[in-house]
């Protein structure tokens, strides 16, 4: 069982920065891909981000590419999604979840996390 915790939200005006955190209650988390989600009121869970094991590889959502980076701290147990010039369309909680593999190429994310909130004024 891997309990995830995410953090580092809130509101922030357009243009602005936030580092969200996800950490880990398990060393094991360290060998798996662990990906962030977000969801914006009425709408679908989205891919937003996502590092392998190592952080040797990382994928994005086409509209974040540039303005977002995830990275990880093994040692720590923990994830970061580093998220610069924020839009209102950023508006939404975000989730980190923990794949089951190590890699990128098979995505079966089993452990999530709770959420955070994060919002963007115009």
């Amino acid at each position: 069982q891997v309990q995830l915790v995410e953090s580092g939200g809130g509101l922030v005006q357009a243009g602005g920065s936030l580092r969200l955190s996800c950490a880990a209650s398990t060393r094991t988390f360290s060998s798996r891909a662990v990906g962030w989600f977000r969801q914006a009121p009425g709408k679908e869970r989205e891919f937003v981000a996502a590092i392998s094991w190592s952080g040797g590889s990382t994928t994005y959502k086409d509209s974040v590419k540039g303005r977002f980076s995830i990275s990880r701290d093994n040692a720590k147990n923990t994830v970061y999604l580093q998220m610069n010039s924020l839009k209102p369309e950023d508006t939404a909680v975000y989730y980190c979840a923990a794949n089951r593999w190590g890699t990128l190429d098979v995505v079966t994310y089993e452990y999530w996390g709770q959420g955070t909130q994060v919002t963007v004024s115009s």
